[in-house]
């Protein structure tokens, strides 16, 4: 199977031309060699509804030996003339022979720099899955390089034709990546921090448009930009692309969150060099680099290692020339103040936050003289899911939606004690699965946390193996799970992913004060395409009320 760039796409909801061209997508995907790679620009987060890599062109496949196909696909009928094939009734450039190579000899100028002046090899193909070109002498086009609805199912054995490596070829792994990294800048990628079924997952997102691309492009001496985003709105993904233009420029970037699992994710996906660190991460790795190991297991461990972190003399191999904080909301003054301190004098700072992730009961940190920058758009949630906190939940103000994915039913069920909890929430698994998820696409997410939830002690539930994490780390620094096939977290320790399915169960509360509206807030906004609510009985009935 050829990997592809982005990934996440066959969650994707589709209709029309969209549809069609995931369709292609999936042949391609599935029946190319693992040695290939497919680029497309069928993304749904993007803020503008073109589904193009560059041009007209919707797919670039990238053979093992650096050959490139840049295939354009028209669906539904064309117009065959004496200029060449055209596209009917289209706002776009009509003549479709004289577009492709427009677009390909573009690429081809803006590859040749990064092919030390190389000829790139590039190819290109017209494919055409709803209409037999009657003559394809007269289509502008080499009419092997044009597969109508007479050849479709030929689409993978013609793609791998024109980009197989020649014989006895030697991998060129330097070019590959550079062709890589050359794609995804075109696609304008980076990396979405989430988790699909409890796997570090990179799935993509669009940025044209979007706080990662708009935030960057701001300007100022010093650089302090405090961005205030909700849940899904693309702080992470500022906070990588961040980080990968400092490495770029040649910075040494420090990142720094609250939540363990959001720290592996990012470190999983992030470019080598900088520091990628929660706080306390931080803290002990710093005094043991000055030869005072933290004694844990004492009393006020972290509160102790807190207080010798900041007691430490500045230190210059822990210097950095840009910082980045993600979870800004679960950090005090006395960590931005040690931060700070280990910023270079010309470096760069970035505070990410969102106030209704507070789930500590932090007070705000103050940032006197920041660049404030607000984000209210969350590209994440399905517009039901949102629609149902907007109603729901006193929020400060309503979410505004900016998925197309909607109309997944949010759904709610009740319990009355514990039997009727778990009984419930095998229910709703029987329903995800029932729905077409697969185990590892749904996230069993408590309500409690993990030292006090009713599910801690559980390794099955039904005939439902969960994969629970032990509370422990490998030699490697990753975490340990249970052997199961679903993974159970806590809504604490989850913040910062999310899943296609989320089955937010354990959900209790006398009133809707401000920690059960944040708790509530985090757990729902998990979901990219399913949320199923397991609440106590008093619950539900201020949900549904």
């Amino acid at each position: 199977m050829a990997r592809t760039h982005p990934e996440g796409w066959r969650q994707l909801p589709a209709s029309g031309a969209l549809a069609r061209e995931l369709a292609t997508l999936s042949r391609l995907a599935d029946g190319l060699p693992d040695d290939y790679a497919i680029y497309h620009g069928l993304h749904w987060t993007r803020v503008e509804r073109e589904h193009t890599v560059f041009g007209e062109i919707g797919f670039v496949v990238l053979g093992p030996d650096g050959k490139l196909l840049l295939i354009e696909q028209q669906s539904g009928f064309l117009d065959e003339t004496a200029e060449g094939l055209q596209r009917p009734h289209s706002r776009r450039a009509r003549n479709i022979s004289l577009e492709l190579a427009r677009n390909t000899e573009a690429l081809r100028a803006r590859l040749k720099p990064l092919l030390d002046g190389a000829e790139p090899q590039l190819e290109i193909l017209l494919y055409c899955p709803d209409y037999q070109v009657r003559q394809p002498g007269t289509a502008g086009l080499d009419p092997a390089r044009i597969v109508d609805s007479s050849r479709r199912e030929a689409l993978v054995a013609i793609v791998q034709g024109l980009t197989q490596p020649e014989q006895g070829y030697t991998p060129d792994a330097t070019r590959q990546t550079a062709l890589h990294r050359f794609l995804a800048d075109l696609l304008e990628l980076v990396p979405d921090v989430q988790a699909l079924a409890g796997q570090a997952h990179a799935l993509t997102t669009r940025l044209s448009g979007g706080l990662a691309e708009w935030a960057r492009r701001i300007s100022m001496s010093p650089f302090r930009l405090h961005v205030t985003g909700t849940a899904g709105s693309g702080k992470t993904q500022l906070a990588l692309a961040a980080y990968t233009d400092a490495l770029a420029a040649g910075r040494r970037p420090l990142y720094v969150c609250y939540n363990r699992p959001l720290a592996d994710h990012f470190a999983r996906i992030a470019p080598a060099g900088g520091e990628i660190a929660t706080y306390h991460q931080l803290c002990d790795r710093r005094l043991r680099a000055a030869g005072k190991p933290p004694r844990f297991g004492q009393p006020d461990t972290f509160r102790r290692l807190e207080a010798d972190f900041a007691a430490l003399p500045p230190d210059p191999t822990w210097r950095f020339d840009e910082l980045i904080v993600d979870e800004g909301q679960d950090f005090t003054e006395a960590w931005r103040d040690a931060l700070l301190a280990m910023l270079a004098p010309e470096g760069r700072a970035w505070w990410l936050e969102d106030p209704m992730q507070n789930l500590y009961g932090r007070e705000p940190v103050a940032l006197p003289g920041w660049t404030g920058l607000c984000a209210d758009t969350n590209y994440r949630t399905p517009a039901d899911v949102l629609a149902l906190l907007n109603r729901s939940l006193p929020l400060p103000q309503p979410i505004a939606a900016g998925s197309p994915v909607d109309g997944t039913g949010p759904e709610i069920l009740s319990w009355r004690d514990a039997d009727g909890l778990f009984d419930a929430t095998k229910r709703a698994i029987t329903r995800a699965i029932g729905l077409g998820f697969r185990r590892e696409m749904i996230a069993l997410i408590t309500y409690r946390g993990r030292e006090n939830s009713r599910f801690t002690p559980l390794d099955h539930l039904g005939p439902h193996r969960l994969r629970a994490f032990s509370g422990r780390y490998d030699l490697f620094g990753e975490a340990e799970y249970s052997e199961g096939d679903l993974l159970i977290d806590s809504v604490y320790r989850f913040k910062g992913q999310a899943a296609p399915c989320v089955i937010f169960t354990e959900v209790d509360f006398p009133a809707l004060d401000a920690l059960a509206v944040r708790k509530l807030f985090v757990g729902a906004t998990r979901a990219t395409m399913k949320l199923i609510l397991v609440a106590s009985e008093r619950s539900a009935a201020m949900l549904a009320g």
